[in-house]
C-alpha cells in the first residue's frame, strides 16, 4: 500500500472502463476530470487503442459527456511515434494501421513508405489486409525492425471480441519469428512517454485502471501509485490471484474525485 505519499500532483486515468463503457461515460467520471481540472492537476486520459487521433478521441469523449482536450489524450500510437523519434529520429516505417498511428508517426517526423523501410509497425486496424500483412513479413524478412503498439489479442465490438494487434502480431512472428516490440500497457515504456509529456515525476503521480493486468502491473513498474476501479475488466474476486497489489481498490472513479 502507498498511501503514505504526499497528495499526487499529476494523474494518468485510462479511458475504457474507467472513464466510459461502450461509449457511455461511467458514474463520476466527469467530476474527476472537472475535479483534476478545477485543483489545476497535470493528467493525461491513456488508452491502447492506435486508431483514433486524440482530436478524434476527444470529440468520441464530448459525445459521451466528457470533455476532455485533446492534448490531454496519450494513445500507443503517440507512445510509439515517441519511441521511434527517441530511437532513429526521422526514420521511416512501413505501417498497418489507421489514422492515430500514420498522423502520430508522420507528426514525429517519420516516412512512411513500403520500400526498405527501417521499421515495420503494426496497429488496430478495423479492417486488416492480407496483402499488407504479406507485405510486413516480406520487410520483416528484409530486415526492417517490428514493432507493434500494443499486444491486446482481442477488441470489443457489440457483435463480440475482434482480433487486435497481439493477433496479428502473433501470425507474423510465427511466419518470420521476429517478435515485436510493444510499446503500449503492460509496457511501463507508455506510461514514462505520458509522464515526460506533461512534466510528471512517478513519485507524485497516480495511475488509475481497471485491469490488473495492463494498467497495475505497468504502473507499479514505472513507479507510480496506482488505482484499481472495479468498473471494467478485473473484479475483486480477480484481485487476489495476482502476485501484486494496487495501491488500493475502489468501487469506480466516483470513489477517486476526493483523492485529487
Amino acid at each position: 500500500m502507498t498511501t503514505d505519499r504526499r497528495p499526487a500532483e499529476c494523474w494518468l486515468t485510462d479511458m475504457d472502463g474507467v472513464l466510459v463503457h461502450e461509449g457511455q461515460a461511467l458514474p463520476g467520471a466527469a467530476e474527476f476530470l472537472a475535479r483534476l481540472v478545477d485543483t489545476g492537476r497535470r493528467f493525461l486520459v491513456l488508452t491502447n487503442n492506435s486508431i483514433f487521433t486524440p482530436r478524434d478521441l476527444a470529440a468520441r469523449l464530448s459525445r459521451s459527456g466528457l470533455q476532455v482536450p485533446e492534448q490531454s489524450i496519450w494513445t500507443s500510437a503517440l507512445a510509439t511515434a515517441d519511441f521511434l523519434s527517441s530511437q532513429q529520429p526521422g526514420g521511416s516505417a512501413y505501417v498497418i494501421g489507421e489514422a492515430g498511428l500514420t498522423t502520430a508517426l508522420y507528426e514525429a517526423g517519420y516516412t512512411l513508405t513500403d520500400t526498405d523501410p527501417d521499421y515495420v509497425v503494426l496497429g488496430e486496424t478495423r479492417t486488416y489486409s492480407f496483402e499488407a500483412i504479406t507485405r510486413a513479413i516480406r520487410l520483416i524478412g528484409g530486415g526492417a525492425r517490428f514493432i507493434a503498439t500494443n499486444p491486446d489479442v482481442t477488441g470489443p465490438s457489440p457483435e463480440g471480441p475482434l482480433p487486435a494487434t497481439g493477433s496479428v502480431a502473433a501470425m507474423i512472428t510465427e511466419a518470420t519469428r521476429a517478435k515485436p516490440y510493444f510499446v503500449g500497457k503492460p509496457n511501463p515504456m507508455m506510461f514514462r512517454s505520458a509522464m515526460n509529456r506533461i512534466e510528471a515525476h512517478s513519485e507524485s503521480t497516480v495511475m488509475v485502471g481497471d485491469r490488473m493486468d495492463t494498467d497495475v502491473v505497468a504502473g507499479i513498474e514505472a513507479g507510480l501509485d496506482t488505482i484499481l476501479v472495479l468498473t471494467g475488466s478485473t473484479s475483486a474476486a480477480d484481485v487476489a490471484r495476482f502476485p501484486f497489489r494496487p495501491g488500493r481498490v475502489l468501487d469506480s472513479i466516483a470513489d477517486v474525485v476526493d483523492l485529487v
